[in-house]
């Protein structure tokens, strides 16, 4: 039996990294014996990259319990995933890989979130020294796609692999109403980079040309100024009856309004996007996707096959693709139904942990 100790955020806050950790955690390995420290240095999305007093403490927090851990069930592997590029999350991992990294045989490093490996050359000269005692030389680099930022060359790992995230299908086989308008859907964070702005910039032109939709955004905003700003925006365009914010949705609530949405948008460009989970929720619901072509987005939506992927901050070519999709409701559907199939094909729970299976396996052979 290989056992693993992962150390991680796991839901609440329902990002992203935080719902694959706990789906790995669930997994059912037969081989491989998991054990956990869960992170909790931000309870809502608003507070991930920011310093508070609490989070040193929970830090020594974390560093006791996984040196207790690792002692108490003689675990021989870490698997730890690093921060993206920001430099509070980059100086809590220098600390705890630094405190506890060498009492283990064996490192994995999960790029959930990528980008960190880019910060380097930003760095003086003795924290590039406390990086690369952190991180460099890992057993194994695991990445979410092939056109990432290269974190796993970058840290000289020994071994790299490309595991794309899977999650569980939660479709929902439920009659769309009939409206008379196309309903356009965003889940995630709702901060800048995340591209909310340009989606409400393309909303605009898109009423301005006359097209009937409507569009629902669900998500916690980052914080109470850039929520202030989204408003700020959507009155000054006029959009109220158009754009509906739900705030944050889970379970049930959250896979029905995928289920009644029409379209899926997703105009990110955020320095730590690797993936884009939401792209999966919305690939098994059937919907096309709209989509910046950023990082590993470009590997999950086939352009012109399951949606269309536009130039990031683009909101001109993003309301032409988002208006082609509504006046092509018969095109939009077999998109939808082509993402379903790549869905079950490459990107279930199942298929995840085989692929994690095999890597926890192969670095103790």
């Amino acid at each position: 039996m290989v056992k693993v100790l992962i150390v991680g955020q796991t839901p609440p806050p329902y990002g992203g990294q935080a719902i694959m950790i706990q789906n790995l955690l669930d997994a059912p390995f037969e081989r491989v014996g998991l054990y956990h420290v869960r992170m909790a240095f931000s309870r809502e999305m608003k507070d991930i990259g920011k310093f508070k007093l609490s989070k040193m403490f929970h830090l020594l927090k974390v560093v006791s319990s996984i040196v207790y851990i690792r002692f108490r069930y003689h675990i021989s592997v870490l698997y730890y995933p690093p921060g993206g590029p920001d430099k509070i999350s980059l100086y809590r991992d220098l600390f705890i890989l630094i405190s506890t990294r060498w009492l283990f045989s064996k490192t994995i490093f999960h790029f959930h979130a990528a980008g960190v490996s880019n910060l380097y050359p930003e760095l003086m000269p003795w924290t590039q020294c406390l990086f690369r005692k952190a991180f460099y030389y890992p057993d194994a680099a695991i990445q979410l796609s092939t056109v990432n930022p290269p974190d796993g060359q970058n840290i000289k790992a020994y071994q790299e692999y490309i595991i794309p995230n899977g999650i569980q299908d939660h479709y929902h086989l439920l009659k769309k109403r009939e409206n008379s308008f196309a309903e356009i859907l965003f889940v995630g964070l709702l901060r800048e980079s995340k591209g909310i702005l340009v989606l409400i910039d393309a909303a605009n032109m898109l009423r301005t040309s006359g097209y009937a939709f409507r569009v629902k955004i669900i998500g916690e905003f980052e914080s109470e100024d850039f929520r202030n700003a989204v408003l700020e925006t959507i009155l000054q365009y006029g959009l109220e009856e158009y754009i509906t914010l739900l705030g944050i949705l889970t379970g049930d609530r959250k896979w029905i309004c995928y289920s009644k949405a029409d379209i899926f948008c997703y105009p990110t460009f955020f320095e730590s996007e690797s993936f884009g989970l939401v792209l999966l929720e919305a690939m098994q619901h059937c919907l096309p996707v709209v989509a910046s072509r950023w990082r590993g987005i470009s590997t999950l939506v086939r352009d012109g096959e399951t949606g269309f992927l536009v130039p990031e901050k683009d909101s001109k070519i993003l309301a032409e693709k988002l208006g082609f999709l509504i006046t092509h409701p018969d095109l939009a559907k077999q998109m939808g139904l082509r993402g379903r199939e790549l869905f079950l094909q490459n990107y279930t729970l199942d298929k995840f942990y085989q692929n994690m299976e095999s890597v926890f396996l192969s670095i103790v052979d």
